[in-house]
């Protein structure tokens, strides 16, 4: 679907909002790069693999780097998604593999407390089953129920 919209030099730009698919595919890319910055906060941190497989282990045991290495985790995976789409390059780096770009209705740059609470809303897309984020396979616009609650989109710029 494309939306026309001028830019901040009144000429017409065309936008093509991003489908579902093109945006699970940049999704995975994320999740690799987030896979590599947790092995590297973990490994310094010395908590070994078996300690973190093992679902049956008391919270109290585990050592303090594993819930500092934990909470540092939480706090990069919130930071890389932030920053990088409240930046110039407007999306992270799966977004930019693909070419899309998270902005705006007009498709501007979204300010830091935009994406932020765009993050947030994503938790609500995913508690109801995912449903948040299948919206974005039939509406016509491409938006997710995070793209709805936070009034962005995600494109791709011709």
């Amino acid at each position: 679907m494309e939306n026309l919209i001028l830019d901040d030099q009144h000429q017409s730009r065309q936008l093509n909002y991003a489908g579902f698919w093109i945006r699970v595919g940049a999704y995975l890319i994320d999740c690799v790069v987030l896979m590599i910055g947790q092995i590297l906060l973990f490994i310094p941190s010395g908590v070994g693999m078996e300690s973190l497989l093992n679902l049956g282990i008391e919270s109290e045991s585990l050592p303090t780097s594993f819930w500092i290495s934990y909470f540092a985790l939480v706090a990069f995976g919130i930071l890389y998604f932030v920053l990088m789409e409240s930046s110039k390059y407007q999306g992270t780096l799966g977004k930019l593999a693909f070419g899309l770009k998270v902005g705006n209705e007009d498709g501007t740059q979204i300010s830091f407390s935009k994406a932020l609470g765009r993050y947030f809303a994503k938790i609500v897309s995913a508690l109801i089953l995912l449903i948040g984020f299948i919206m974005v396979a039939f509406d016509k616009k491409k938006q997710g129920l995070h793209d709805k609650m936070a009034n962005t989109i995600v494109y791709t710029k011709n």
